[in-house]
């Protein structure tokens, strides 16, 4: 038996699992609920609306959990205001802006490449060990991407030829949270992943909110003529996308650590494609379905366990 197997037969850890697989088919929804707000709301007020609910969602939690506030360091503010940052207001602009550009689907498999940068991040910057199934991993996911991106569908709004910007701000999103996993680790592990998801989303949020009051793109009669779908998919983004899917995914971070819960990523992207297939009704091309295949395959083998732990990776 590998150690892959061994762990994922641990009762202990069976919990963290489901928690784990629970969090990033949340997350694979967000793309569907993405595009049943991006017709309806400016990109930068969507985002703003989107955290505003998960900042108020996370404080109830908060209250009823009766779990007080943490007051964070200088440095620590320092660094929670990177990851609010990075983390909520880049990410969600590229997030709500890429969505007017392309479809759910194609967002999704972008953003699948998360595992393989962090992992080829965590050797650069932090010496962590990388594999030679690591190794082939990020060039598999880095393949199937490329498959996906030079793959062509039926546009969104805007010409075929504008897609790239699509995914080029989609790639923002990969950019965005693999600074915030790599930065909110020593923060995870002092303040924790409540009080770390919590501030960083809290900042996100204000920053959100001031740029959106400055770009005057707040807008009441936007919001009395969203219907309830929209309403829903707001609810869905801010409640279970932002604020308990983060924390989920945080806690399985801090218990059994980046690598095994960055394999369940794999669930977003295939969520995403087949929600985006039978609410949006969205192209299924063979080469995005192949290019999605090798992005898991890829996202396996970065996750993959060594099977000697005592031998050096490359």
């Amino acid at each position: 038996m590998t150690i892959f197997e061994k762990s994922l037969s641990s009762p202990s850890d069976a919990p963290i699992y489901l928690k784990l697989a629970t969090v990033t088919m949340i997350w694979g929804g967000t793309f569907v609920a993405g595009r049943f707000v991006a017709d309806s709301l400016s990109p930068l007020f969507a985002a703003s609306l989107r955290f505003l609910l998960a900042s108020v969602a996370l404080r109830v939690f908060l209250f009823m959990a009766r779990i007080p506030l943490a007051r964070p360091s200088p440095k620590q503010w320092l660094q929670l205001a990177l990851l609010g940052f990075f983390g909520i207001f880049f990410y969600n602009l590229c997030f709500f802006y890429g969505l007017h550009y392309i479809n759910a689907s194609r967002a999704s498999l972008i953003v699948a490449l998360n595992p393989a940068v962090i992992g080829l991040a965590s050797w650069l910057l932090f010496k962590e060990r990388l594999s030679r199934a690591k190794v082939l991993g990020i060039a598999v996911c880095i393949a199937g991407a490329s498959l996906v991106i030079v793959s062509r569908h039926r546009p969104i709004s805007v010409s075929n030829d504008d897609a790239w910007i699509g995914d080029l701000l989609i790639f923002g999103c990969v950019l965005g949270w693999g600074i915030y996993s790599l930065c909110s680790r020593e923060l995870n592990q002092s303040l924790g992943p409540v009080q770390t998801v919590t501030w960083s989303i809290l900042l996100g949020t204000a920053m959100l909110w001031l740029t959106c009051a400055v770009g005057g793109e707040l807008s009441m009669a936007a919001l009395i003529h969203l219907g309830p779908r929209q309403w829903m998919s707001l609810m869905y983004l801010g409640v279970l996308g932002s604020a308990l899917a983060y924390i989920g995914y945080y806690d399985g971070i801090r218990k059994i650590g980046a690598t095994r819960s960055g394999v369940f990523i794999a669930l977003n992207p295939l969520t995403a494609v087949i929600l985006g297939a039978l609410l949006l009704g969205e192209p299924l091309t063979p080469a995005m379905c192949l290019g999605g295949g090798l992005i898991m395959a890829g996202i396996f083998l970065c996750n993959k366990p060594l099977a000697h732990p005592g031998k050096k990776g490359i």
